[in-house]
């Protein structure tokens, strides 16, 4: 399983359009790979400890806890990141 968690705050155009680009990728994932994939929404507003974390940088995309992405996401970077991860956590 792979977890992303996209941070971001209400009535934020980037964080919009990162999230777009998120359920896109995902979506247009092999079915058997996005099936693996929990996206998870966190916002600044709501936790003190990611406002302070992630203020400055939001739209922010964690992949299993880490940094993948911020203020910009990139859709071929995602794609060929979830896809790296789903070979990392198969069993051989």
């Amino acid at each position: 399983m792979t977890t992303l968690t996209l941070i971001g705050k209400p009535d934020c155009h980037l964080c919009e359009v990162a999230e777009q680009i998120v359920e896109t990728v995902v979506a247009e994932l092999p079915s058997d790979v996005a099936d693996r994939v929990v996206i998870d929404h966190a916002s600044i507003a709501d936790d003190a400890a990611l406002y302070e974390k992630w203020w400055e940088k939001i739209p922010v995309v964690l992949i299993d806890g880490e940094l993948h992405a911020h203020w910009r996401v990139s859709a071929d970077r995602l794609r060929t990141t979830l896809l790296a991860a789903d070979t990392e956590g198969t069993p051989a």
